[in-house]
Parts: structure tokens; C-alpha cells; sequence
């Protein structure tokens, strides 16, 4: 077997991924070792992240969520909910917090394997999600370090207003900047930051670039599944990095060459063959049983060409990019941007445009059972885009990191039927007779 057909049988991996594994595990392995080479580390979270400014004082950022959904695809999430439970958390907590906490009461000990060091800040952005102030507040009874509050106006008419810019500014300037010059014993360097600025904007167009070949027939990429990989290091300790910047090129390259060779995405199995629906999702995946929800979607033909949870981390699609010319204004917008920040309406907008921008045949909505900043309102936002685009969604139900919310069974029916019903419609349209309402799959 040559290289090229194991490649096409999914058994490796192209470069970019190798890469990203290989920054990954070179980042937790600074941070096991933060404490003997004196860097400062920092807990904070994906959207709203201040990364260039956190590297700009040579600080080390720990990402809870992304521990705890580690933690869902290694399969060590479920003895983590459990202690955390057993400590009292209720069951409709959300499980990245439980995850997070048991995790911490087991010893701390990251995704690789090794130690995560105690945090010399807690650095909270809130943009969206109430949840991660309590998390925050679980955090600092554990731990005996300062807390920085970045409080992030939710945009509730639908726009970034000045005033929402000049009220983030004036916080990152008088309660974070402050506080990293606190704990690091170096001065704000204004030069750094813009110059970090400059990379991670780079980047940010590569990224760009390889979510909108989506828009190829065939596209070359899975926009959810394959997504997640896609905006790691752009959404977490990378961005303002050389690396990232890399890691992106190289990426685009690899997307830039399978649409040449007209080829579809890799997936767990594979490279799809044959595309035969093409769909935008709305929603987080499944961690724990992510490979399994995945090839679900594969066996039926399906490539999701945009997603909603791609954009936690920015709005990068929307036309959003970090600018060194204004660089507290650029991270305050940035905040203020990322998708948990946005009305209901402004979510409808985008996945109504996704939908038409990537002749979607279809959309689904992934009901996370733990998550309110992304399940509520869900089903009102279903029928309104059903309503706009005149295309049929469906909707599922699963959790972020619990294995016991993930009905394998009751999931793969529910997406069966609903390319079944695809299938029919398409057929039907072809035809002379027209779709009706009851060829659409209502949620339960």
C-alpha cells in the first residue's frame, strides 16, 4: 500500500494535523514545566480569549473547556462528572464544569498526561455564557491567586456599538493589564502586543480561506467535524504565534490541493467518495463519542460545509481580523464578537446565510443538554431558518462531555431518517410533484 492510499484510508494523517499534535503536546509540556522555569500561567477561556496579550507578558494560557473536552475524547470524562457529583454539583450543571472539577480533585493532571500547574490568574472574559462566572468562582475557593473580571456588553440589538468597544477597552487597561503586570513584574509593551497582532491576522486569513473552500463541490473539508481540528490553534494558546501562522499556510496548501484533485474530506474512515448532502450545523459536538457521531454523517454521504461552533473562538468568516493599528480596540471588538456573544436573531442570520452561501440541502441543530448558551432557543431558531431558506432542518440531542447523554442509537435514527427524507425531497423536486410539510423531520 502506498503512502497516498493509506492517507485516502484515513490510517495517516496529514502534515498539518502531525503539526498541530506536535505544538499541542510541546504546549503542555511547558506548562508542566512552568514552575521550574519561572513562567506565569494563566486560566482563561476560548471565546474572548486574550491570547496576544497574554504572550505580549510571556505568559502561559490553560484553557478549562479544552481540558475538559480532551478529557470527553480520551475517555476520562465520565469519572470526572462523578466526583464532581459526588461533591454535590447537580446533574444539570454544565458538564465542561464538572469535567473540569473532578479533574482538578483527581490531581490536575492535563491531557497528556502530565500535571497542570496551579494558576498564577484566573483571567475571566465573559462573552455569552453565565457559566463561566460560576466556574470561575469554583476555581478561586480552589486556588489562591488573583482574579481579573473582563466583563463583555452581550450584543443584544445585533451590533457592536462604540460605547461597548470604549467600556471593554477601559477594563483591559485598568483590571487585566494591570493585574499580568502584577504577577509577571513587566510592563504593558504596547510594540509586542501590535507585533503579535500582526501574526495572528495572518493566520486568521488562512483560516478563512479553508473554511470557504467549503463553498467547492465537492468540498474538500468538513467544516464541523473536521472544523474542530481546523480552529484549534487559532482558538486557543496559539494565536499571535509564528506557529499558528505556519500551521495555517500549511494548511490551506493541504485544502488548496485537495480541491485541485477534486477530492472530498478525510474523515475517520477515510476520504468521503462521494458527496452526497451538504449541510450546515448548528451546535457543539459530541465529545465522547466523537469518531462514532462522526462516521454517522460519513456513511450517509454527508459534509457539513459550515458550522456554528466553529466561530466560538471569532467571527473570522463574518470579516473580522485582528488590527495592530488599534490593538486594545481590535481585542475589545474581538470579545465582544464571538458567537456566544450573539442575539438569537444574529444567530438565525448567520446560519440563514450559511445555508444559501454554501447551497446547504439541509441543517441541523445539536441540542447540547448542558449548555444553555447554546440549546436555548434553539428550536424557535430551527423553524425560523425552515421559514427563511425554505430548507428542512433537523434536531438532535446529545451532551458536551457526559458519555451518558450520548444515545448512539436514538441519534443514528434520528439522522437516518432525516437523510432519508433528503433523499425523497430531492427526488420530489426533480419531479413535477412539490416537498410537503409533512416530509420534514419534526424534533421530539
Amino acid at each position: 500500500m502506498t503512502a497516498e492510499d493509506k492517507q485516502e484510508t484515513g490510517s495517516v494523517r496529514e502534515p498539518s494535523m502531525l503539526r498541530q499534535k506536535e505544538m499541542t503536546q510541546g504546549h503542555y509540556e511547558r506548562l508542566a514545566q512552568a514552575k521550574e522555569s519561572g513562567q506565569k500561567v494563566v486560566y482563561t477561556f476560548v471565546p474572548g480569549n486574550l491570547t496576544e496579550l497574554l504572550l505580549a507578558f510571556d505568559v502561559l494560557p490553560v484553557l478549562p473547556e479544552i481540558n475538559a473536552l480532551q478529557s470527553g475524547m480520551r475517555k476520562r470524562s465520565a469519572k470526572y462528572i462523578a466526583e464532581a457529583e459526588r461533591q454535590g454539583h447537580s446533574e444539570d450543571v454544565c458538564t465542561y464544569v464538572k469535567c473540569d472539577i473532578g479533574m482538578l480533585l483527581e490531581g490536575n493532571v492535563g491531557p497528556t498526561g502530565e500535571p497542570l500547574p496551579e494558576p498564577d490568574l484566573l483571567l475571566l472574559s465573559y462573552t455569552g455564557c453565565f457559566t463561566f462566572l460560576k466556574w470561575f468562582e469554583l476555581l478561586r475557593e480552589r486556588y489562591n491567586c488573583p482574579v481579573a473580571m473582563l466583563h463583555v456588553p452581550y450584543q443584544s440589538q445585533g451590533e457592536i456599538e462604540p460605547g461597548m468597544v470604549e467600556y471593554v477597552v477601559e477594563q483591559i487597561q485598568t483590571e487585566v493589564i494591570p493585574k499580568l503586570e502584577e504577577i509577571t513584574g513587566r510592563k504593558y509593551d504596547e510594540d509586542r502586543v501590535r507585533e503579535l497582532l500582526g501574526l495572528s491576522a495572518q493566520a486568521e486569513d488562512d483560516l478563512v480561506a479553508v473554511l470557504e473552500s467549503a463553498k467547492n463541490k465537492p468540498s474538500p473539508i468538513d467544516s464541523y467535524f473536521g472544523g474542530v481540528y481546523y480552529i484549534g490553534p487559532l482558538f486557543t494558546a496559539f494565536r499571535g504565534t509564528q506557529d499558528a501562522v505556519e500551521y495555517y499556510a500549511q494548511l490551506r496548501r493541504e485544502t488548496e490541493e485537495r480541491i485541485a484533485r477534486g477530492l472530498g474530506p478525510i474523515t475517520p474512515v477515510g476520504t468521503m467518495q462521494e458527496e452526497r448532502f451538504r449541510l450546515v450545523v448548528e451546535g457543539p459536538p459530541n465529545w465522547t463519542h466523537f469518531h462514532q457521531f462522526w462516521s454517522m454523517f460519513h456513511e450517509q454521504g454527508a459534509v457539513v460545509v459550515a458550522s456554528t461552533y466553529t466561530k466560538v473562538g471569532g467571527l473570522y468568516e463574518r470579516g473580522f481580523r485582528h488590527d495592530p493599528s488599534r490593538p486594545l480596540q481590535t481585542l475589545a471588538e474581538y470579545c465582544l464578537g464571538c458567537y456566544t456573544n450573539l442575539s438569537l436573531p444574529a444567530r438565525v442570520d448567520m446560519i440563514s446565510d450559511y445555508v444559501r452561501d454554501y447551497e446547504a440541502d439541509g441543517f441541523l441543530i445539536n441540542s447540547v443538554k448542558s449548555c444553555n448558551s447554546f440549546s436555548a432557543g434553539q428550536l424557535v431558531m430551527l423553524r425560523e431558518v425552515e421559514e427563511r431558506c425554505g430548507q428542512p432542518g433537523a434536531f438532535i440531542e446529545t451532551d458536551l462531555v457526559d458519555p451518558r447523554y450520548f444515545s448512539a442509537s436514538n441519534v443514528k435514527n434520528r439522522i437516518e431518517s432525516y437523510f432519508q427524507m433528503l433523499e425523497q425531497r430531492r427526488s420530489v423536486q426533480t419531479g413535477t410533484k412539490q416537498a410537503t410539510p409533512s416530509e420534514k423531520v419534526a424534533p421530539s
